[in-house]
Order: C-alpha cells, then structure tokens, then sequence
C-alpha cells in the first residue's frame, strides 16, 4: 500500500515538473516572439544620390554667397572688390544668383523637399545624404567665389563619369554650367581664376587633355568600346533618353530605356547632327566676317573628327543610313550664318546629353568633353544657354527653395567677355534641315 502511494506522489511530481517545464518554455518563446528584433541599419545612399545630394549642397551654398555679395555690391560695401562693383560684375553676379537658384531647384531630391517644409524662410535647407565629397567652401570675395564655383562644376562633371545614367546627365549640366560661370565672373571681374590646369573647361576646337579623344585613343577607349551589329538586331532604336530623377528635365526625345539599344540611338543622333553641322561650317565660313572665320575654322575642324568619331561608335551598334547628300539652307542662316550657328550648337547639347545619359565608361567619357566643348562654341557664337546644358529644362515646373536669394530674370545673350568674334543669336530654329 505504501509502495502504492509513493508511486503515485513521485508521477504527480514528474507530472508538475513537465507541465512547469512547458510554462516556462512557452513563457519564453513568447517573450522572443513579442520583444522586436532591432532593425537593421538602413542600406548608404546609392552613389548617384549622394552625388545629386552634394551638388544641390553645393548650388544652395554657393547661391547664398553669392547673394551676399551681390547685396553689399549693391549697397556700395567693398566686400569682395576695392571700391565700387563694376555694372558688368553686379550683372554676373546677379546672373549667377539666378543659374545657382534653378540648378538647386532641379537637383532637390525627395529629402530635400521633405526638409524644405521644416526650413525657416530665410535660409537654404542642407542635403539630407553624405556628400560623395566634402563640400565647397565659399568665401567673401569675388574671386574666392569664381574658385568655389569653379572647383564644384569640376566635381559635378567627374561626379557624372560613374553615376547612374539620367543623374549623370544633370550632374555634367550643372557643372558644364559652373564652370563656364565662374569663367564670366572673373572676367567680369577682372581677375584671374584661380583654378588649377586640369580644371579647364575643354576648348571648343580641340578635345579635352583630361578625356582621351576616340579617334587617338586605345583599344579599351570609346573607338572600339559598346556594342557590336549583331547586339541590335540590324537595326537602330528609337528614342533614347534616360529619366534624370525629375519629371522637369528631360533629354532630347521619349525615353527608351538604355542598353545597347539606347546607347545606338544617341550615337546615332550624334552621327546626324555632327554631319549637318560640318555641312553648315562649310557653307558659312565664305559668309562670316574676319573675326568669325578663325574660330569657324577651328571649330569645323573639331565637328569634323566628331563626325568620325561618332561613325565609328555607331557603327558598332547600328547599321546606320545613308549618308545625305547635302541640306537646305534657309534664309536666316544667310542673313546671319554666326547667328545660325550659335542655335545649331544649342541644339546638339541634349543630343550629347543622351549618350551621356544612355552610355558608359569610354564613350561617356567622350560624350562628356564633346558636350563641354559644345558649351563654349555655343557661347562663343552667343547663342542662349540653358542653366543645365544638354538638359531640357522646364523650370516652370522645377519645385521652389524654401527660401532662395531674390531671382533675377536670366539673360538671353550668355556670352564670355573674353572670346572675340562673339555675335549675337536671333533665336531662329537650326539653320539646316534634311533634304526628302
């Protein structure tokens, strides 16, 4: 009987225990499963964000400075000059306020609109990513300030080499455009620029030091870089730009996506541009002045390896057209053929805005100096230039700083004091046009 019993009190005992074993186990499995794991930390900006958040960085800082020193300009402080500010600075100065103030609107990113809602109304909102690179110091003094913007156009522009394509494209714009500012604000000025060599925009008759031309360059170089014939199928795509973040900049045409087909439609589009250029230098350069002639000159020379550059790259991409026998000439390009020029130019900048855009490595490279140079031969004939060359820019529909310097309106007539030669464009539509 007592065997019995002991039997029984030592089962009730293992009874307890397994069912206390199973509380806690249960006990504690809930706690793991109630307590949050921690998150885990958020992935680094991509690079083409953090290149778009520095450059907007950048423009905002540098539009502030300069805003400044246009205020005490006004004012008569000798801030940044001895004395009074020349009318042709107080220009620059206010021109630049206003390229500094769209370029920072075109390069906001969704953080920085977030931002802007929370920013006072009488200072910039900083970029919410890392910058790639530390940011540009901007100083009191013109000439301080022509080497800040100077030295962030260069960043953009090596900035757009790597990023990704529709960023890059605004990236090489806006630093195309910086450092062509800079240039007009020294001469403005009177003052050197105080950049080092390697900084220099490309000249726009000869192919960039720093970007190895196609023509001269090695085996891995954009000559024979990108796709073969048989990649497109025989044939050549259609559109061809790539989106650049915002739905107020566009390229040139629809966008298509990239790839090979891409990549062969823009160098495509470049082939057709750079042939009716070569045949619109050929045919002004009887009817410009000695002063325009010697540029002409040089600049039909560079259009002309641009046209055997850009054969020889599309070539490897597409099968490309015939090549026309000539083009029609209409009567405002023999009114005023440097005039006519100057709006042709324009009008190739989003043509070279898409290769960079739809390209890589070599040939972007190339599409970055050609754009560049492109630049200057449209200021030089004084052509008007967007703030973001190679970019079809509908500001209208760019979203405002929180709170930018006072805009003043842009001028149509961007030209470098210190290029000779320069004419004044009438606005008229590019000279030539494709014979049926």
């Amino acid at each position: 009987m007592n065997d019995d019993t002991q039997e029984s009190g030592r089962r009730r005992r293992y009874f307890r225990y397994a069912v206390f074993t199973l509380a806690a186990v249960l006990v504690v499995s809930l706690g793991f499963v109630l307590i949050p794991r921690e998150p885990d930390d958020p992935a680094p900006p991509a690079f083409s964000e953090q290149a778009r958040a520095a450059a907007y960085s950048d423009a905002v800082m540098l539009g502030a400075a300069v805003h400044e020193l246009q205020v005490a300009s006004d004012a008569g402080s000798p801030a940044g000059q001895a004395g009074a500010v020349s009318e042709s600075l107080s220009f620059a100065l206010g021109r630049t306020v206003t390229l500094l103030t769209v370029q920072a609107r075109a390069l906001m990113l969704p953080d920085n609109l977030a931002a802007a809602g929370a920013a006072t109304s009488s200072a910039y909102v900083s970029a919410s990513a890392s910058p790639v690179t530390p940011p540009v110091t901007p100083q009191s003094t013109t000439a301080g300030l022509a080497a800040a913007l100077h030295a962030s156009g260069v960043r953009r522009i090596s900035d757009a080499e790597t990023a990704d394509g529709g960023p890059a494209r605004l990236l090489a714009g806006v630093g195309t455009a910086q450092i062509l500012a800079a240039e007009q604000l020294a001469v403005a000025a009177g003052i050197p620029l105080e950049a080092s060599a390697d900084e220099a925009l490309p000249s726009p008759a000869l192919p960039s030091p720093a970007l190895p031309s196609p023509v001269s360059a090695s085996p891995g170089s954009a000559a024979t870089a990108g796709c073969t014939p048989a990649a497109t199928g025989g044939s050549t795509a259609t559109g061809g730009s790539a989106a650049t973040g915002s739905s107020a900049a566009t390229g040139s045409s629809a966008a298509s996506g990239g790839g090979v087909a891409g990549q062969a439609s823009a160098l495509t589009a470049i082939l057709d541009a750079e042939l009716e250029l070569v045949y619109a230098y050929q045919a002004a350069l009887p009817r410009l002045g000695p002063g325009s002639a010697a540029p002409a000159s040089d600049f039909l020379a560079r259009h002309e390896a641009l046209r055997d550059e850009a054969e020889g790259m599309a070539a490897r991409c597409a099968v490309l057209p015939p090549t026309p026998a000539g083009y029609v000439l209409d009567q405002p390009f023999l009114t005023d053929p440097a005039a006519a020029l100057g709006a042709m130019e324009a009008a190739a900048l989003p043509v070279y805005g898409d290769a960079i855009a739809l390209s890589d490595g070599a040939v972007r490279a190339w599409a970055l100096s050609a754009l560049q140079a492109a630049t200057r031969r449209t200021a030089h004939w004084g052509a008007p230039l967007g703030p973001i060359p190679g970019v079809v820019l509908d500001e209208a529909r760019l979203p405002e700083l929180p709170g930018p310097p006072e805009q003043q309106e842009l001028p149509e007539q961007p030209v470098l004091p210190e290029q000779p030669g320069t004419t004044t464009a009438n606005g008229t539509a590019p000279a030539g046009s494709r014979q049926p």
